[in-house]
């Protein structure tokens, strides 16, 4: 009788991303926490740049699941988590746009550190109850210009770079195109965006973060009626409920999205919950351009962990496979 316990080729490969997902995390927060101590700082952010484009490219979608997962389920070590989110969404919209690669390299650098000066108060904020201090929100007003200023100490001479840092909460809404722009003011656009979007879907012990479709509404639905394009092209690119978030079918059922799909709104979801919230005995794959169920809203992780535990490795596994033959049919 063949064993059951033989793991599948694909476990090891999810096993090896998330360790490295993690590891980047980690080696983030610590030159965050320490850039002055760091030698050689730019190159140690290039080099963490480069090791992010390498998960990227061996499978876009996991990364992305992996790091909505941990931006939507911890408060705890968010400043790195949220840069290294912003970092990826950045690289994803500098593609879709596309970016020139030495702005695409200044915006990933820039995303990385824009909050470098208040990596500790950051982190603060992310877990406590109360609303900042006054001490806490002079930290916050000035983080942008003192960044920039602790990024020249460390070494960084990218004037595209430190301008970034310095201007990505000044920036103000608008239709223009993004190539009409100075570069500068282009890339703090993008980040501006980015910036808010993973603010918004993070938890804090003040709240819980949204749902990734209320989020895009805000961006997009502004009362002064413009239509931001940096939006639109991060929808376009991650879709409008991207991988690892967790949505409501017009069944009632209760899925998470594994992979994006052709069209923003037409991603691969696995159905965990039937329509009254019990678990499945095993989890259904649905590609919803395929026609069939739809998704009707997007759902918070705190609205379904109350639920279920999921087994994320097993459904990235289901979805993996299910690519990979579709790929190959």
């Amino acid at each position: 009788m063949q064993s059951t316990n033989v793991p599948h080729p694909f476990d090891a490969e999810y096993e090896d991303l998330l360790s490295l997902w993690s590891d980047l995390e980690a080696g983030v927060g610590m030159v965050l926490r320490k850039a002055r101590l760091i030698p050689d700082f730019p190159r140690k952010i290039r080099q963490y740049d480069r090791w992010m484009q390498d998960m990227l490219r061996q499978d876009t979608d996991t990364g992305l699941y992996l790091l909505f997962q941990l931006a939507s389920n911890s408060s705890l070590g968010y400043s790195s988590s949220h840069a290294l989110i912003c970092a990826v969404l950045c690289n994803i919209i500098a593609q879709d746009v596309p970016l020139p690669s030495g702005e695409r390299d200044s915006l990933i650098a820039a995303a990385m550190t824009m909050n470098v000066a208040m990596t500790e108060l950051q982190n603060e904020l992310a877990e406590q109850a109360d609303k900042p201090t006054p001490q806490q929100q002079a930290g916050i007003q000035t983080h942008a210009l003192e960044g920039r200023l602790l990024l020249e100490e460390t070494g960084v001479a990218d004037p595209l770079w430190l301008d970034v840092v310095e201007i990505h909460h000044d920036v103000e809404p608008s239709e223009e195109d993004l190539f009409s722009l100075e570069p500068a003011q282009r890339l703090a656009r993008i980040l501006h965006v980015v910036d808010r979007y993973a603010a918004m879907i993070s938890p804090r012990k003040t709240r819980a973060g949204r749902t990734v479709t209320e989020s895009v509404r805000t961006m997009m639905t502004r009362a002064d009626g413009l239509r931001d394009q940096v939006a639109f092209a991060l929808v376009r690119a991650v879709g409008l409920c991207p991988p690892g978030t967790y949505v409501r079918m017009d069944t009632g059922e209760t899925a998470v999205v594994l992979r994006r799909g052709s069209k923003a709104n037409h991603p691969m979801v696995a159905t965990v919950l039937n329509r009254m919230g019990d678990k499945l005995s095993s989890p259904r794959l649905h590609r919803t351009a395929m026609g069939g169920p739809a998704i009707q809203s997007a759902l918070t992780h705190e609205m379904v962990r109350q639920r279920v535990r999921i087994n994320h490795q097993n459904l990235l596994r289901l979805g993996f496979q299910a690519e990979r033959v579709h790929k190959d049919s």
